[in-house]
């Protein structure tokens, strides 16, 4: 069984160890580390490659360096690295910053266990997690602008519709009849057109051009 890397910033270290200390009951995880802010976690991935994990669950508010800066580094410098904001932050602006800078998921730290699997899971497999609340905050803030004219090929367009699904870009590839490397050239491709970071932003601009209603 695939075992993903966990690591967790928040400045709060009893609650640090005690996410932590959940994260690695699920089968599928282990907490490599946890740190107290976002400049704590740069140094640990200058530090050695070895420190870089496949999930990053940040907390927003901390000392030195806040979880939107920090995601925002990390985006630019390790775009393999996924993100998931655990916060008791329920702003709407606060929501939809971290997933501007790059985020890929957002929970509230009161957040039941197994949604917090759920969450990971579906992170680590497909790329992206959303709760209702997340999309429906997306849909309100994207309705009322203005759609974007960049010209998409139906394949594109019929990978982007998949993409928003909760299937995994394998299995996006088994739907389409195309090999992984394809699918993955598609999502590149799209990254750059669309000028977005992630999965994420493949969805909000979906949901934005309704090519996706949730």
């Amino acid at each position: 069984m695939i075992t993903y890397s966990v690591v967790i910033v928040d400045d709060h270290t009893l609650l640090s160890q005690a996410i932590a200390a959940m994260v690695n009951t699920f089968p599928k995880f282990k907490v490599l580390y946890t740190c107290k802010n976002g400049q704590e976690l740069i140094d640990k991935f200058s530090a050695s490659a070895k420190y870089i994990p496949d999930l990053v669950l940040m907390d927003i508010n901390m000392p030195i360096m806040n979880g939107i800066e920090t995601t925002e580094w990390i985006t630019e410098n390790h775009e393999n690295v996924h993100v998931m904001a655990l916060s008791v932050e329920d702003e709407d602006t606060t929501i939809l910053n971290m997933l501007k800078v790059g985020a890929i998921g957002y929970l509230l730290k009161d957040t039941e266990k197994s949604v917090l699997e759920k969450a990971l899971i579906e992170i680590a497999e497909n790329g992206f997690y959303h709760t209702k609340s997340v999309t429906n905050l997306l849909m309100k803030s994207l309705s009322g602008n203005e759609v974007e004219e960049i010209h998409l090929k139906d394949r594109e367009i019929t990978f982007m519709k998949h993409a928003c699904s909760e299937l995994t870009y394998k299995e996006v590839a088994d739907k389409m009849c195309l090999s992984p490397k394809t699918i993955d050239g598609y999502r590149d491709v799209l990254f750059t057109k669309l000028n977005v970071k992630n999965r994420v932003g493949l969805v909000m601009y979906a949901i934005k051009n309704k090519i996706y209603t949730p």
